[in-house]
């Protein structure tokens, strides 16, 4: 099935080649003839070998089981963090933590792996941050992070039964629109941040009247992101990529879910200073 998405036509493409590899010279049920001019058998009487094991596709289901397991990682990562780090070292740790999230979930992104080993790794640093940071927010306000956490999966619950509904759909115009806002957001919170290592405070992130206004608008865009996620899942299925594919689409689950968090707990953050 083609899609507009040029990522998963990509990813169908490199699962049609995945699938053609595995059967090699012969096609489905080891019949000779599908495979490159120059392989086929030519003695018909010598005994076939069994034909290779067909590229299992992904599914819903293996989505699931592998945003379950990403979220587990990170949850143990997070109370192990919580737990363990002493508060001297908290600060290198968390900034490190944060430096390498960053760099593996631009690679992760921007090459669309679907590598276990790598989006595991991710995981736990990504665990580890927010196991420091809820520390740090959950000691300036009781309960805060409990608070947090309940909005977030209920805001992804949220927008699961809307999808499911249809009352949101992944049209292409709907996408577009999409990854220009989250690209130009983050490139604002790179250049706020840059502001901020020199002393210079634009008012994003003070809990003024403008704070509160940019974190709203980040939850929004983070909310909906979780659209894209499920229409990348729903089409990727439909095109049958290969099972391995379930964890980029998980990871995609993952970051959302983690922005979405830090956003609730600044915003909680700020009405409670108020």
């Amino acid at each position: 099935m083609k899609t507009s998405n040029p990522v998963l036509s990509q990813l169908g493409r490199a699962a049609e080649r995945e699938r053609a590899g595995a059967y090699g010279a012969y096609g489905p049920g080891g019949a000779p003839g599908y495979g490159p001019a120059g392989y086929d058998q030519p003695y018909p009487s010598q005994a076939y070998p069994a034909a290779p094991p067909a590229v299992r596709p992904m599914t819903i289901d293996d989505v699931v089981v592998r945003t379950v397991a990403l979220l587990a990682i990170t949850a143990l990562s997070a109370a192990a963090a919580w737990i363990l780090v002493p508060a001297p070292v908290a600060m290198p740790v968390l900034v490190a933590a944060a430096v390498v999230g960053l760099v593996l979930g631009l690679v992760l992104s921007f090459m669309r792996m679907a590598n276990p080993v790598l989006t595991g790794v991710y995981a736990v640093v990504q665990g580890v941050l927010l196991g420091l940071v809820s520390r740090v927010f959950e000691g300036f306000y009781d309960g805060i992070v409990l608070q947090a956490t309940t909005a977030t999966f209920g805001v992804f619950f949220l927008m699961a039964i809307l999808y499911r509904a249809r009352v949101i759909r992944a049209t292409p115009k709907f996408a577009r629109i999409m990854i220009s806002i989250m690209v130009g957001l983050f490139a604002v919170m790179m250049i706020n941040l840059v502001f901020a290592l020199f002393g210079v405070n634009t008012g994003l992130r003070d809990g003024s009247p403008l704070a509160i206004g940019f974190s709203l608008v980040c939850i929004v865009v983070a909310s909906l992101s979780f659209v894209l996620n499920f229409g990348e899942i729903e089409e990727g299925v439909r095109m049958g990529l290969p099972q391995k594919y379930a964890w980029t689409a998980a990871f995609g689950i993952l970051v959302g879910l983690i922005w979405l968090y830090l956003e609730i707990l600044r915003l909680l953050s700020f009405l409670q200073d108020d």
